[in-house]
């Protein structure tokens, strides 16, 4: 891969219909991510609590031994490494966010339509895991002055005044830019971890030679799943995929940041598989224990601390939860989204509008999470969203590597000329929307046809392998697939 020269990625020619500052290519110069801050980005993914309770919840779901479901979780770090090395490599090079990336497969105008599905899902996700940091606030603050009770569409006053706080939180570190978040992230992650081995240890020392046995025995049999223990294993991992489905496909809106492809993989293999591997052990330890000592299985972080009856404890995790959350929700589920509203009117919406319509929508998902959204189950959840958008990938990725070849035209991406590389038809690629119809056709299918259910956890991997096949086959010696870009 020849390597973008400052100059090169110096926009020549400007179409406000499809550029602004926040789209534009970043200069080498300006990068100012490492290795350090990737990690974070997966380190606060997981390490959320609608990351810890979707973990610990597949332990006690699928009636498998809790060391199996450790592998699979582990499995799918490695799964999604592999993904997000071949997404975030073409931004490194160009030092473009998704939209603009996807406008070589789609179409400067065609780009839109899935930078508006990922807005949507990204829309979901920040309002949901607004919710669930609202829960870590909702229990420092009963802890500390008591809960008058009442309650109303599934919130408590208490957990009503959280979640309002959480949401203003969020806006005003947003305001404050891109840097702040990134040191904002730096911080919660590791801190994160401090407070979760320090739960494992009280949980572990309480439970005594009560828990390996627990970590062993007590999850099998224990659901009602009645697939085999292969398919099982098979649907965790797809799950978790699944979970980190949103991310990987937008990958390229974080290592837009980052100062190069070597610093990038080296923060994915430590944020991913060592990641997940660590904190899978934790979320098994702390899952078993709570049996041991409680008579159930708890997946609520929250709940577990609320078990454990210690203040200092409750308000240490409480911040440090609260921080986690906010950190990941932040970067994976509002930026993306803010680059994509920028992306569908470039010179009306800037970044700041895009994340302002964001956190608005995004209050009334939120505030709905109990009552209404979480009544299907997260798994389906997870898989329904990750199921709409994971066609996206294999084009993406097809286009990427087998079609362009790695060489794109960064002038003719933001340039609405007819005889641009990426203009296609009237600035629309009509066969990579076909493909991403027949495949998102069949990977919806495979989460809400109950014919089809046992595939739910596969919807993924599903719908991204029959996207870049679709695509291939729709492209393949078409003129738009020939066309030879002048600039490496």
């Amino acid at each position: 891969m020849t390597d973008m020269t400052d100059k090169e990625l110096e926009i020549r020619h400007i179409d406000h219909s499809l550029y602004n500052d926040d789209l534009a290519p970043i200069k080498k110069a300006n990068r100012s991510w490492g290795w350090f801050e990737i990690f974070n980005v997966w380190s606060n993914d997981i390490q959320s609590l609608f990351g810890y309770t979707l973990a610990a919840s597949l332990f006690i779901s699928y009636g498998l031994n809790g060391w199996a479901v450790m592998a699979a979780i582990i499995l799918a770090g490695f799964v999604v490494m592999v993904l997000v090395n071949l997404t975030g490599k073409p931004s490194v090079k160009y030092g473009v966010p998704f939209p603009v990336m996807i406008r070589s497969s789609m179409g400067v105008r065609g780009a839109n339509f899935p930078a508006m599905l990922r807005a949507i899902i990204g829309i979901f996700w920040y309002g949901v895991q607004t919710y669930f940091a609202s829960t870590a606030v909702a229990l420092l603050i009963t802890a500390l002055f008591g809960d008058p009770g009442g309650a109303w569409l599934g919130m408590s006053a208490v957990g009503w005044v959280s979640f309002v706080i959480v949401w203003c939180f969020q806006m005003a570190l947003f305001w404050q830019g891109i840097d702040r978040i990134k040191h904002f992230l730096n911080w919660a992650g590791p801190m994160v971890y401090v407070v979760m081995i320090a739960l494992m240890i009280i949980v572990w020392f309480q439970a005594g030679s009560e828990l390996l046995p627990a970590v062993s025995t007590i999850f099998s049999g224990s659901s009602e799943y009645e697939g085999s223990a292969v398919t099982a294993f098979l649907a965790i991992t797809g799950t978790m995929i699944a979970y980190f489905a949103a991310v990987v496909i937008n990958f390229g809106d974080f290592s837009r940041f980052v100062k190069s492809e070597k610093q990038m993989k080296l923060g994915n293999l430590l944020g991913l598989p060592l990641n997940v591997a660590f904190f899978s052990f934790i979320a098994l330890i702390i899952t078993a224990g709570t049996l041991a000592l409680f008579g159930e299985t708890l997946t609520n972080p929250s709940d577990i601390i609320e078990r454990v009856d210690s203040l200092p404890l409750t308000i240490i995790a409480a911040i440090t939860f609260f921080a986690a959350t906010v950190g990941i929700n932040l970067v994976a589920n509002f930026i993306p989204p803010a680059y994509d509203l920028a992306n569908l009117f470039p010179g009306k919406i800037s970044f700041r509008i895009g994340g302002l319509i964001t956190a608005v929508v995004a209050f009334f998902v939120g505030a709905l999470w109990v009552s209404v959204i979480s009544q299907i189950g997260i798994a389906g959840f997870v898989n329904a969203l990750g199921a709409i958008v994971a066609p996206f990938y294999g084009i993406i990725v097809v286009d990427y590597y087998l079609v362009k070849r790695q060489r794109l035209n960064i002038q003719d991406m933001f340039s609405a000329d007819p005889d641009g590389a990426y203009y296609y038809l009237k600035g629309w690629n009509k066969r990579a929307i076909g493909a991403f119809a027949l495949a998102a056709l069949f990977s919806i299918s495979s989460v809400w046809v109950p014919a089809l259910e046992a595939l739910g956890g596969y919807a993924w991997l599903i719908g991204a392998a029959l996207g870049g096949l679709f695509y291939y086959l729709l492209m393949r010696g078409q003129e738009a697939a020939a066309k030879a870009p002048t600039q490496p």
